[in-house]
């Protein structure tokens, strides 16, 4: 098999409307909900789902800006090719830089979930081994081949989906009989005494990394069957996923009124970790622990895969681009044609898994995140209102004026509410990454590379079976 792709080719448009959509929502993995639960819970004062319901707007704002930007420049980028085009090179790789935080640490989200639901069903067994053995077999899997997660995706997804509709039911029937708060309809969930939008504004800060994955439907713009259907599949995906997180977490906010459920004894270990097993076990007993922590765990291997293989790529597209030492991150094995340096190196940040909680990773991971999606409002502006100068009509100033400075201005809001450690740790690695961007630029005297590709340089991933159309 050939490392590189004939010159000239593209990727072949064939995904559909709801095929994107379904990527996204596999990437976003909706089963998440549970496993955050408990920290939310407490952070919130026990209004999850007020949490959830701020996030989604913020990021509905957020999706239309993406919407713009993917239909104006249809490539197979995202938040870093976006700024790169609309505003500067430099600080589009500033962006890509930061945005590595989230590409480094979402296999070690799957990592922790993973470790979590394991020591839920076999607790005699120290976390650890479960961390090590989840690391050897994914980047063994992604070793060996790198191909097949998307379909894989779907059908987990669909999965997911009809067990969590039947821990719907049951609670329902559950609410009716007096559990909980002992109804189905009730404002408890988004407001009661001793509710603060400070709290609430921390949830929404936390559960923002639940919808990462709507931003990843962009990497498929080239596979589309056509670029206009990219706006409505981005903002569908922010849609139907909040609406699942929203309805997921409001009928276990009403079973799990109070937090402290999960921390028996005051550990907060087990608020920290993932709840999903103990609302399973709680709602339906051990049959349904065991199958929602199967849906959990298979829907968290898939995006594992996923998203192992995703850093993998990228840190290939660096090295190929030289961004990264191209001897090392640009190398390819002959036999397996994967990537193997950047596979290995991926699994062995996994491996820090063991000494973190969810709780700190997400706050991580949420700091690249506000960084994309900030900039990412920003571009709009930058794109339309200033190279285009599209600011005279009053549809042109709202569309490309007001809607993306309110995606700005309520992104800025969850900006202050990011953990402490991340913000510092995020701070730094930014710092870091200009003074590379000095060192690769020669003081700013050299066009930088790119973090993504025109045209595909790989042989493994999302790659076309023949010559496409040039774009």
């Amino acid at each position: 098999m050939s490392t590189a792709t004939p010159r000239g080719a593209t990727l072949k448009r064939s995904l559909g409307l709801w095929a994107i959509v379904g990527l996204g929502l596999g990437y976003m993995t909706p089963t998440v909900v549970f496993d955050t639960f408990g920290m939310v819970a407490r952070d919130t004062n026990n209004v999850v789902p007020l949490a959830y319901l701020v996030a989604l707007i913020v990021m509905v704002f957020t999706a239309i800006s993406y919407g713009k930007m993917s239909g104006a420049i249809p490539s197979a980028g995202s938040a870093y090719t976006y700024v790169r085009e609309s505003m500067h090179p430099n600080v589009g790789f500033m962006v890509g830089w930061t945005s590595l935080i989230d590409y480094m640490l979402l296999p070690m989200v799957n990592c922790l979930i993973i470790r979590s639901y394991l020591e839920a069903v076999f607790p005699g067994i120290p976390g650890w081994i479960w961390v090590v053995i989840y690391c050897v077999l994914v980047t063994a899997i992604i070793y060996i081949t790198m191909r097949g997660t998307s379909n894989v995706n779907m059908i987990l997804l669909v999965f997911s989906i009809i067990v969590m509709t039947v821990f719907v039911v049951m609670v329902w029937a559950q609410l009716a009989g007096g559990e909980g708060v002992g109804t189905v309809a009730s404002a408890q969930p988004f407001f009661h005494d001793g509710v603060t939008m400070g709290a609430v504004l921390m949830g929404a800060t936390i559960v923002c990394f639940s919808f990462i994955g709507f931003d990843a439907v962009t990497m498929y713009a080239e596979e589309a069957k056509t670029p206009k259907i990219m706006p409505r599949a981005i903002l569908l995906t922010v849609v139907l996923g909040g609406a699942i997180f929203l309805i997921a977490g409001y009928f276990t906010q009403l079973r799990f009124p109070d937090w402290n459920v999960f921390a028996p004894g005051g550990d907060m270990q087990f608020v920290e970790d993932s709840t999903l097993p103990l609302v399973g076990e709680a709602v339906g007993g051990d049959w349904l622990k065991a199958v929602l922590t199967a849906a959990g765990f298979a829907a968290t291997l898939a995006s594992g895969l996923a998203s192992h293989a995703s850093v993998s790529r990228m840190l290939l597209v660096m090295g190929r681009n030289n961004v990264l030492p191209k001897k090392f991150f640009g190398y390819i094995n002959p036999k397996t044609h994967t990537p193997t340096f950047n596979i290995v190196l991926t699994g062995a940040i996994c491996l820090l898994a063991t000494a973190f909680t969810l709780e700190m990773i997400a706050a991580f991971i949420n700091y690249g995140a506000l960084i994309a999606f900030t900039f990412v409002n920003l571009s709009v502006f930058a794109w339309f209102a200033i190279r285009q100068g599209r600011r005279k009509t009053p549809k042109d100033i709202f569309n490309f004026i007001v809607l993306p400075a309110i995606g700005t201005l309520l992104t800025g809001v969850l900006w202050v509410n990011l953990h402490a450690d991340a913000l510092i740790g995020g701070v730094i690695w930014t710092a870091i990454g200009f003074v590379y961007l000095i060192f690769l630029t020669k003081g700013f005297r050299k066009k930088v590379a790119g973090f993504d590709e025109i045209q595909p340089v790989t042989g493994f991933n999302k790659v076309p079976e023949e010559v496409g159309e040039e774009r």
